[in-house]
């Protein structure tokens, strides 16, 4: 039962809304310093919150129908699941010397779970903004950032960059982020796609090589920035190394991580391109650039799959849709795809029919609209 159903238990502190996000271009950049073009959107998670007075905390997923409590004078243990993103953050924050007390929060979700949004970052910054705000913890926005972005990397295991996280905190409402990783230095961009919307499109399959070979990508990243820092002490990323020095390691790299490598240094150049394309309205050009990181995606860093290239394939030579690509880790999830918006809804229909044809997997759509980073309510006095 949840801890909110009896009326009894129906007040609350505060409430968050932390979105999720999608990112244009720039996928697997983050964690190599580089550049990438994400916002939050218009769907997303929302948590209440309240002190309960105790050292106890207790947590329920209305969206689950399922919760679990934890103390915070006993050791934190791992979880299942979407638990140890809330562990997770706690951890962090006890870890930096801050000092909440226990607390009861109810979560209700609209993003799905494996498509590519970034549920988890949502649910990070959710609890971390939401326990900062109800506990007086004195964290900044850049903080929160920060320590979501290590609970997942340290408690969870899943060694993700820092652009999920930035989007869902720092998003402007109708902007795009062009976030480099490196400075940490962000340019809002108006997101101004005219008579265009954008669509995902939810293979609603997630491989399981998702989690693994996403770690893996970003060892075979490490590696090579390893193997050229033996004669370049000064290169700290592949950020730093430009094309004509990746070549002349391309006998010593292998053909495998030079694919990476060459993708990642591609895809940093895509990523500017796109943003001065943008803003110059021309998107037919910035659709083209997605078509390309795809592409990368698929043949040079491999973390595409059968459902996610029909989905892009599918959408090629329509002068409606101007650019689609595979968005988020890789191995399933969600296309995105910038596309004119009266030919939404004929279009969903007739690739839904097409992709249930091929794969006997039902396709969901969703229309996002770039929206705010964190939003937090507190109750009235």
């Amino acid at each position: 039962m949840s801890i909110f159903e009896n009326p009894e238990h129906t007040n609350f502190d505060l409430e968050v809304s932390s979105p999720g996000r999608i990112n244009f271009i720039g996928e697997h950049t983050d964690y190599n310093q580089g550049f990438v073009l994400p916002t939050a959107i218009d769907k997303r998670i929302y948590l209440k919150f309240r002190k309960n007075d105790t050292s106890n905390c207790r947590i329920y997923s209305e969206t689950f129908q399922t919760g679990f409590e934890f103390d915070l004078e006993k050791e934190l243990q791992k979880g299942k699941g979407w638990e140890n993103y809330i562990l997770g953050v706690v951890d962090q924050i006890i870890k930096l010397g801050k000092k909440p007390g226990g607390f009861d929060c109810s979560i209700q979700s609209e993003l799905p779970v494996g498509a590519g949004i970034s549920s988890s970052a949502a649910l990070e910054c959710g609890v971390a903004s939401g326990l900062n705000e109800l506990f007086d913890l004195g964290l900044s926005k850049m903080e929160i950032v920060k320590l979501s972005q290590k609970a997942e990397n340290e408690f969870v295991g899943n060694n993700c960059g820092i652009m999920d996280q930035y989007a869902s905190v720092m998003s402007k409402k109708a902007h795009l982020i062009m976030l480099d990783c490196q400075s940490m230095e962000a340019e809002y961009i108006p997101a101004d796609f005219r008579s265009c919307k954008l669509l995902l499109l939810n293979t609603n399959v997630s491989h399981n090589l998702a989690e693994s070979e996403y770690n893996t990508r970003r060892k075979e990243c490490e590696k090579a920035v390893a193997l050229i820092q033996k004669d370049h002490n000064n290169i700290s990323s592949l950020r730093e190394v430009s094309p004509a020095l990746l070549e002349q390691y391309k006998d010593l790299l292998g053909p495998v991580i030079y694919s990476r490598c060459t993708y990642v240094l591609q895809e940093n150049e895509r990523v500017v391109q796109a943003t001065d394309k943008l803003r110059k309205g021309k998107l037919k050009e910035f659709g083209q650039l997605m078509y390309a990181s795809h592409e990368g995606l698929q043949h040079n860093y491999e973390v595409s799959c059968p459902e996610l290239d029909f989905l892009v394939d599918y959408s090629r030579d329509r002068d409606f849709i101007y650019g689609s690509r595979m968005m988020g880790g890789g191995f399933g999830g969600c296309t995105l795809n910038l596309i004119d918006e009266d030919k939404i809804e004929s279009y969903i229909e007739e690739v839904s029919k097409a992709y249930y044809q091929e794969f006997q997997i039902n396709l969901d759509a969703i229309s996002v609209s770039p929206d705010a980073g964190t939003l937090i309510t507190k109750k009235e006095n």
